[in-house]
């Protein structure tokens, strides 16, 4: 396998970036149209924790984690590592003593389509992962993959530079040419839920306050008493 390692791609402003990470991966998510989000087997090593950062990606072979060492070059501070296999691979490609070097470098943390090791240190350090398994299985150093390419996980793309924000939910990416913009509808989205918190805390319900009873009354569905129901056997669902 050959590669390329791309120095200084486009990225984010740190500042929409640092903005994104007031918010939840959902609000994001949602904020988008619903979109950008890795799937749910990609889980949080620790909880309680969020973070963003600007992308730097890894494509590399299953169990072999060479390009992640090509990767720590590139990596600088606000930048968050993305790393993926040609193939799946759950052997442990990252550890402490990549999250040691990732850690001076100002990196914020790590998502791997793959496995990952050490997890007890890593919490200990306060370095934030996301990963697709955790295992113990050491890894080789002998395949070339390339480093702030475009990757694939789960069917969302991301590309060098592109906002990553990860929490205890799950992970989205947010394209860098619109971080900015996607700061101001997560704002407000965020006003919106803030509203309906206060309309629930004083009584009100999600069916009156979304139309859902005409909605409800639309799809045939019928409200009926305790005795109506039980003189209704034969049309029970």
């Amino acid at each position: 396998m050959s590669g390329v390692i791309v120095t200084d791609p486009p990225k984010a402003e740190l500042k929409d970036v640092d903005a994104l990470a007031r918010f939840g991966v959902a609000t994001v998510s949602e904020a988008m149209g619903r979109t950008g989000l890795l799937g749910p087997g990609i889980r949080p090593i620790q909880q309680g924790v969020r973070v963003a950062g600007t992308a730097v990606t890894v494509l590399g072979w299953p169990g072999d984690n060479l390009m992640i060492h090509a990767a720590v070059e590139q990596c600088g501070e606000g930048d968050l590592l993305v790393v993926t296999t040609t193939s799946p691979s759950t052997d442990g490609l990252f550890g402490e003593l990549f999250a040691t070097a990732l850690h001076r470098r100002g990196v914020r943390g790590l998502v791997i389509n793959a496995g990952i090791r050490d997890t007890q240190e890593l919490r200990e350090m306060g370095f934030a992962a996301w990963a697709r398994a955790v295992c113990a299985q050491g890894t080789v150093k002998a395949t070339g993959g390339s480093v702030n390419v475009p990757v694939a996980i789960d069917g969302q793309v991301v590309r060098p530079g592109d906002v990553i924000l990860a929490d205890d939910d799950g992970v989205v990416v947010v394209p860098r040419e619109r971080a900015r913009a996607t700061v101001a509808k997560a704002e407000a989205r965020e006003a919106k839920e803030a509203a309906t918190r206060a309309a629930f805390l004083e009584g009100q319900l999600g069916l009156d306050r979304y139309g859902l009873r005409e909605k409800l009354k639309a799809l045939g569905v019928e409200y009926r008493t305790y005795e109506e129901y039980e003189g209704y056997e034969g049309e029970r669902p």
